[in-house]
């Protein structure tokens, strides 16, 4: 939630870099296509007539899941799932623990979201797995419940960036502990 530069600077910064013919590398974490700005750069640049290569990335939602553990499907656990921004109206998404839902950019919103989703009909007692700073040094993994998830990251004081994992197969990760 803290953006140092605005999106319409880093295009100008982009298209006055690449009009003075250098060759600009724009690093992002994780695919800048999901809940990325790497679209807008994109248009900014042709729109300049800025000629641009993309190296997709992993999403963090997949990654950073994996990263603790956790796989987003797994046979006999969860055969499908859904990504969106922890600032998503979530009452439509699936009710079902075998479908893994993965809330990007939710931590501060974390305690609304559960209760949203427990009274769009989840089950309260859902495995919930916030894991902060993916792949990083000091990557953490908080489990509970959607009940317990907002306490005990309050607990650790958990923040962003994390990815938020509801579903089943976060018993598979070696953090879980049934409560």
């Amino acid at each position: 939630d803290h953006h140092p530069i605005p999106q319409l600077e880093i295009n100008e910064i982009l298209i006055d870099r690449a009009k003075q013919g250098k060759i600009v590398v724009r690093l992002k974490g994780g695919d800048p296509y999901v809940f990325g700005r790497g679209g807008e750069e994109l248009i900014a640049c042709h729109e300049a007539g800025i000629e641009v290569e993309v190296v997709p990335g992993v999403t963090s939602a997949i990654a950073v899941a994996a990263s603790a553990g956790i796989p987003v499907t797994h046979r006999g656990v969860a055969s499908g799932f859904s990504v969106v921004s922890g600032h998503t109206e979530l009452n439509a998404l699936p009710h079902d623990r075998a479908h893994t839902l993965i809330l990007l950019m939710g931590v501060r919103r974390l305690r609304e979201a559960a209760e949203q989703l427990i009274e769009s009909g989840h089950d309260s007692d859902t495995p919930v797995a916030l894991v902060e700073n993916g792949f990083a040094d000091d990557q953490r993994v908080t489990v509970g419940t959607l009940t317990t998830i907002a306490d005990r990251a309050d607990a650790v004081g958990a923040q962003p960036p994390a990815v938020t994992i509801n579903g089943d197969v976060v018993t598979l990760s070696p953090a879980w502990q049934p409560a």
